[in-house]
């Protein structure tokens, strides 16, 4: 087997779970092979570079073997190689995920209780009612 189709790929190599979902990210443009916008029936070959975009992370893969079955997971990264720049960029994503501030914590109070409205409105009623002498 000297080639085999992008979608079957990166359902083999375990990309995408189904080959369905392979294709519908293929067709948003989130799967380029050698720089080059790909089609799910691209043929695909050793050697090529893949670039992936998933959940805001690129991951550049070149391809080692090809297959078209689905197989068990270790099978499956025997398929690709992943670049050194792609490994220390998603290291970086991951470290800046889990060194940055929670996304909660800007919030600040957040909404007012029951008791706080009352306490609102109580203030806004005295307030207003009341008249300077």
């Amino acid at each position: 087997m000297d080639e085999v189709r992008l979608d079957k790929w990166l359902w083999a190599a375990r990309f995408y779970k189904t080959r369905s979902l392979a294709v519908d990210e293929i067709a948003k443009g989130r799967v380029q092979v050698n720089g080059q916008p790909a089609k799910p029936a691209r043929s695909l070959h050793v050697a090529d570079r893949v670039e992936l975009r998933r959940e805001g992370v690129t991951r550049t893969v070149v391809v080692r073997g090809l297959s078209e079955v689905r197989g068990p997971a270790p099978v499956a990264q025997q398929l690709y190689e992943e670049t050194p720049e792609s490994v220390a960029e998603r290291e970086k994503l991951a470290q800046e995920r889990r060194f940055g501030a929670e996304p909660s914590h800007s919030i600040g109070q957040g909404r007012p209780t029951k008791r706080d409205r009352r306490k609102l409105a109580e203030w806004n009623r005295w307030s207003a009612t009341a008249k300077p002498q």
